[in-house]
């Protein structure tokens, strides 16, 4: 019979965390478990058409996972799961918070979406949050890591037992991906700078939330830099930054070689029509963007973000990693693009949905 398993997550807006999500939910086999989803914030769901027709969705309509601990609580004494899985860190914690007031039995596996030291320093009381990690996933039966760097960082800034950590990459629905990437492109959606007909520019493309970390100040800087071919840049995502990136395209000079089309619900199609993919993030845990441009066969130019990115592109031949996280790394590295070979798909094979599902079927069934 198959076990129940509770997975909460914060909401299902356009993020890395809420897609991996439904990736899961899509490939967990049904015939391990019972599968319900709840929602803190059901507010502006774009992936909820994503979400399988056999799984329970129950929306909390909490603006904050700490307004939705009661809820959290009442339902799982409720439903009585065999396992919840939480992802993202400070859910992760509110989870942790509540595991003496728990049913026995119920286990707990957590997945970490970011680069723990870095967030912690970004936050209002880090002192508190530093605390929260070191004794919080203490109590967690399994907390999944996105890449060994993660591991390291719970184990040697925060004290987590080694035994309650296990890596596990980012899933990529590789043939879900190569066939969304097929749909053609809406008309004019990409404008093209031709400045020399024999030498067309290259076509790069980035996509996240407009903030900091993303680095994407750091990417128009680099744009500005880069001669004659000059290369065109399509950024997909929003954020609170966009009024100051599109500001600052124009300050530089680049207002007509960068454009911005918001979030996109298929941004495989862009991906695919790139020449390049550009992560210029400054931290980044497993940027599931970047599997996702892989998947599309598009070779990624990136930074040496703080986490995972390295681990994840240096075996992938074809693809670069700058010198530093700058600016003039950055457009030294754009300088040097061409009209690259495209990524085999065999190249993916260790992020195929299929093999990390199957991993977390086994985290999850652990007893």
């Amino acid at each position: 019979m198959p076990r129940n398993l509770l997975i909460i997550v914060p909401s299902l807006r356009g993020g890395g965390a809420e897609r991996v999500a439904m990736t899961l939910v899509r490939h967990i086999p049904r015939v391990e478990f019972k599968i319900t989803l709840a929602i803190v914030d059901g507010r502006n769901a774009v992936y909820r058409n994503d979400v399988p027709i056999d799984v329970e969705v129950i929306d909390f309509q909490s603006t904050r996972a700490r307004f939705a601990v009661l809820k959290i609580w009442w339902l799982i004494w409720q439903r009585r799961p065999d396992v919840v899985f939480t992802t993202m860190g400070h859910l992760n914690l509110a989870v942790a918070a509540l595991r003496p007031l728990l049913p026995r039995g119920t286990r707990h596996i957590a997945r970490e979406t970011g680069n723990v030291v870095h967030a912690n320093q970004t936050r209002a009381w880090p002192r508190l949050w530093a605390w929260g990690c070191r004794h919080g996933y203490a109590r967690i039966d399994a907390v999944v890591c996105q890449s060994a760097h993660m591991r390291d960082e719970l184990i040697n800034d925060f004290g987590v037992p080694a035994a309650r950590l296990v890596v596990i990459s980012n899933p990529v629905d590789i043939a879900r991906i190569q066939q969304l990437a097929r749909v053609p492109l809406p008309a004019n959606s990409v404008d093209t700078v031709m400045t020399d007909a024999t030498q067309p520019p290259i076509q790069l493309v980035a996509a996240g939330s407009l903030v900091d970390v993303k680095g994407f100040d750091l990417l128009i800087d680099a744009i500005a830099l880069c001669p004659n071919p000059k290369p065109q840049l399509t950024i997909l995502g929003d954020g609170p930054l966009r009024a100051a990136l599109v500001a600052r395209a124009q300050d530089q000079g680049v207002a007509a070689q960068v454009q911005f089309l918001g979030f996109q619900p298929n941004p495989y199609l862009f991906f695919a029509q790139a020449d390049w993919f550009v992560l210029s993030s400054r931290a980044d845990a497993l940027p599931n963007v970047v599997l996702e441009a892989l998947a599309c066969g598009t070779p990624v130019v990136s930074t040496p973000a703080i986490g995972g990115v390295i681990e994840l592109l240096k075996p992938i031949p074809g693809c670069i990693v700058c010198d530093s996280t700058s600016t003039a790394s950055l457009a030294a590295a754009l300088q040097r693009l061409t009209k690259s070979d495209r990524i085999p798909t065999e190249a993916l094979a260790p992020y195929a949905v299929e093999n990390i599902a199957a991993q977390y079927v086994r985290v999850l069934t652990d007893s």
